[in-house]
C-alpha cells in the first residue's frame, strides 16, 4: 500500500480509539496527529511525506530502519521457511546462536531465544528458580519488562500496583550501591540479582566505576545467581559490544539480549547463559518453551544483524558519535537554559537529558517534534528525555540533530527564564 493510500489521520485515530488504546490515540493527537508510514535508516516518513529524524525507538534501531542486509535475510527466510514445525530441527537457530556466542562475553555459550526483553527476563528468573534461587533482588528504578515475573523486578509502583500481588520475596536495593547489595545478600536465602549496566528507563543512570565488578564478586561470594540485563545496552549501543564488560570482565550466570538483536526488522531477544546455569534447560528441552521461540524468520534477522554490526563497525561508530553528540547537547543546554537542565549524561548512543521537572521535559520533547526530531521519555523517570540514535547517522543528520536541540532548548529557555 502506497503512503497516499493509507487511511487519513482522523480515521486512524478513530480506529485506534475504538480498537486499541484511547489513551494512546490521545497521545498521538497531542504529538500533532502525524502517522508513521515508512522508515529508512535514521529517518521516519509520515503519511503526508514529512521526514523525522528518529532518535527514539526505545533503543532498537542501532542499525537504523530497513537495513538492507537484515531485510534481505528476512525476505529470503520468509520465502523459504519462516516458521518451523518444532518437531524436526532446522539450521536457522543454531547458526544464529553460534553468531551470538561468538560476540558474547567469555563463558556464555548457551542460548535460549525469546520474542521480547520481558520474555528474556522471565526465562532468566526461571533458570534461577530451577537452581533453587527463589528470592529476587532488583534495583530501585530498574526496568526489566512488564509481564508478571518481569514486572515483579521492575521497581516502579505505578506499573506494579494495578496487578498485585506479584511474585513474592522481592528485595530492592539502590542502583550503583554495592554495599547495599552486600547487606541484602548477607545471611539471606538463595538469591538472584538482576541489574542493568546502565539504567535506561530509570533515566540513563550510569553507576560508579567498578560497580559491576564488585557486584559480580559479591554474587560469587554469596552464591547469588547474577543476571545482567543488556536488552538495551548490549550489542554496541553504548560504544562497547557489552556495556557490562566496558571496564573489564564481569562474569555472570545469565545475560539478557534484545532490541538491537532484531536488526530493527523482526522482534527477537535471547538469554545467554553459562553451561552450569543452563543445566535445567539442557536436561529437559520442554521445561520452558514458546511456539515462536527460535522461529527461522527471527533467527535470520538476528544473525544478519550481528554480521552487519561487525562488518560496519557500528559499535565503534556508536562510541564516536556519542562523544560528538553528548557534549554538544550539554553545551546547548548551558548556553540556553542551564537553570532548567539538571544534567546531560550517558555513554555511546544512549544519552539522557534531565530537566528540572517532568513538565519541562515535555516542553523540550514537543519543541523537538517541531524540529522533526523524535526522542523518548524515560518510563521510570519522567524528567529525563532519552536519545537512542542510529549508528548510521550521516554528517548532515548529525548536524540536523544538534541544530534541532540547540533551537529547542533556546525556545524553552526563553519561555521559562531564570
Amino acid at each position: 500500500m502506497a503512503i497516499s493510500e493509507l487511511p487519513a489521520p482522523a480515521e486512524t485515530v478513530s480506529l485506534s480509539r475504538r480498537h486499541l488504546s484511547s489513551g494512546r490515540a490521545s497521545l498521538g493527537e497531542m504529538f500533532g496527529g502525524h502517522l508513521e508510514a515508512a522508515s529508512h535508516g535514521a529517518v521516519v516518513t509520515t503519511h503526508e511525506g514529512r521526514e523525522f529524524l528518529n532518535c527514539a525507538g526505545y533503543g532498537v534501531l542501532l542499525l537504523g530502519s530497513t537495513h538492507p542486509r537484515v531485510v534481505d535475510a528476512v525476505v529470503h527466510q520468509v520465502r523459504t521457511h519462516p516458521v518451523s514445525s518444532r518437531i524436526l530441527p532446522d539450521t536457522a537457530a543454531p547458526l544464529a546462536a553460534e553468531a551470538l556466542v561468538r560476540v558474547a562475553p567469555d563463558g556464555l555459550t548457551k542460548v535460549h531465544f525469546t520474542g521480547s526483553g520481558a520474555e528474556a527476563t522471565e526465562c532468566a528468573i526461571k533458570l534461577a528458580r530451577a537452581q533453587g534461587k527463589r528470592r529476587l533482588v532488583t534495583t530501585v528504578n530498574g526496568y526489566h519488562g512488564k509481564t508478571m515475573g518481569a514486572l515483579s523486578v521492575t521497581a516502579r509502583h505505578l506499573y506494579q500496583e494495578p496487578f498485585e500481588p506479584l511474585l513474592p520475596d522481592v528485595t530492592e536495593v539502590p542502583f550503583g550501591d554495592a554495599q547495599a547489595l552486600e547487606r541484602a545478600l548477607e545471611g539471606a536465602p538463595p538469591s538472584c540479582f538482576l541489574v542493568e549496566p546502565v539504567q535506561g528507563e530509570g533515566g540513563v543512570i550510569v553507576p560508579p566505576a567498578g560497580y559491576l565488578q564488585e557486584v559480580a564478586r559479591l554474587c560469587r561470594a554469596h552464591d547469588c545467581f547474577l543476571v545482567v540485563d543488556e536488552v538495551l545496552t548490549g550489542l554496541g549501543r553504548l560504544g562497547h559490544w557489552w556495556a557490562s564488560q566496558s571496564e573489564g570482565p564481569v562474569h555472570c550466570d545469565a545475560l539478557l539480549v534484545g532490541k538491537g538483536l532484531s536488526g530493527g526488522v523482526v522482534p527477537v531477544s535471547a538469554v545467554l547463559a553459562t553451561p552450569e546455569a543452563y543445566k535445567p534447560f539442557d536436561k529437559d528441552p520442554f521445561i520452558h518453551t514458546s511456539t515462536f521461540s527460535g522461529a527461522p524468520i527471527a533467527m535470520a534477522a538476528a544473525r544478519a544483524a550481528i554480521e552487519a554490526l561487525q562488518e560496519e563497525d557500528a559499535v565503534g561508530r556508536a562510541a564516536q558519535l556519542g562523544e560528538l553528540i553528548r557534549p554538544a547537547i550539554a553545551q546547548s543546554a548551558r548556553r540556553h537554559c542551564g537553570h532548567l537542565v539538571t544534567e546531560v549524561r550517558g555513554q555511546g548512543l544512549l544519552i539522557g537529558l534531565e530537566m528540572r521537572d517532568a513538565g519541562l521535559a515535555g516542553e523540550v520533547m514537543l519543541e523537538l517534534l517541531e524540529e522533526r526530531v523524535l526522542v523518548n521519555h524515560s518510563l521510570n523517570n519522567s524528567q529525563v528525555l532519552r536519545l537512542t540514535p542510529a549508528a548510521t547517522l550521516t554528517v548532515p543528520q548529525t548536524d540536523w540533530l544538534l541544530e534541532a536541540f540547540d533551537r529547542a532548548l533556546a525556545v524553552v529557555g526563553q519561555r521559562f527564564p531564570a
